[in-house]
């Protein structure tokens, strides 16, 4: 199909390669031009100097900015330029609030808009094993699964507009406390005179195994933190789903004191920190 993609980050940029290596006809547009150049080189895809201009006739659009305000902006240039009927997939971590008004917006000039949020991290992207967590009208989704399918390896709709923001929330609620758990299971054992090693062996067989503690205890017992998802975007996810809690009456307790702790790593010069960097403020 002829796709377009915007926002070439650390997770756009492999996404997009991966539309190209399946065999679609890929667009970009990014605001540094570098980058952009430098995708098209790599893929041999097209770059656009606009977004109007890298998204025209395409049948699809995935978009993997910065916040709501970006969208809003990529949508303000990319509805009227792309193919009637098409299809704008938002891979941004986004509120719900916006994913709602887009799916509006699209629907009144004829288009769809899916929002689509990922969980994965760059290694996802990447190796194409994102997860993705969708919200919009189904024949919308079904259109654009084969698609996004070339860097996902489970895509889920969860319901309609809004609702893949909602599960990435529930997501991102789930990850803090369990990496906080982590973090005060390692400084308990190191002040315990515990082989960390041994302990990871042991508990990681049982009920305590975890995505994070089987990928990150290592580096966090090596105060390694250089890499990763970023303090900075996870304290702007906790913030959109404190927001949304907020509004529909949910109790946070233990996300809204994560939240404070992150923003004591942000204190400590940890800002591009990967968010296991928890164990560090303990340190």
């Amino acid at each position: 199909m002829k796709v377009a993609f915007v926002g070439l980050g650390v997770m756009g940029f492999p996404m997009a390669g991966h539309l190209a290596k399946a065999g679609h006809e890929v667009s970009v547009f990014n605001r540094s031009p570098a980058k952009a150049s430098a995708w098209a080189e790599k893929f041999g895809g097209r770059a656009g100097a606009t977004v109007g201009e890298a998204v025209a006739g395409c049948e699809i659009v995935c978009l993997c900015v910065g916040n709501d305000d970006d969208v809003r902006q990529v949508l303000g240039e990319a509805l009227s330029a792309m193919s009637e009927g098409g299809v704008v997939v938002d891979h941004t971590t986004a509120s719900a609030k916006l994913a709602r008004e887009a799916a509006e917006q699209a629907r009144a000039t004829g288009r769809w808009f899916v929002d689509a949020p990922v969980s994965g991290g760059q290694a996802g992207a990447e190796n194409g094993q994102l997860t993705v967590m969708a919200g919009g009208d189904e024949e919308a989704v079904e259109r654009v699964r084969p698609v996004i399918g070339a860097y996902s390896k489970a895509i889920q709709r969860i319901g309609g507009p809004g609702s893949g923001q909602l599960a990435k929330m529930v997501n991102q609620i789930c990850i803090a406390g369990v990496v906080q758990g982590l973090a005060e299971g390692l400084h308990f054992a190191r002040h315990a005179e515990l082989d960390i090693e041994l302990v990871i062996a042991a508990i990681s067989r049982g009920a305590a195994q975890s995505w994070q503690m089987e990928n990150r205890w290592k580096t966090m017992s090596e105060g390694k933190y250089d890499f990763g998802f970023a303090v900075d975007w996870m304290r702007k996810d906790l913030g959109l789903t404190l927001d949304e809690a907020r509004r529909n009456g949910s109790s946070l307790q233990l996300t809204a004191l994560i939240d404070q702790f992150y923003a004591e790593l942000q204190q400590m010069g940890g800002r591009r920190w990967d968010t296991s960097s928890l164990l560090a403020r303990l340190d």
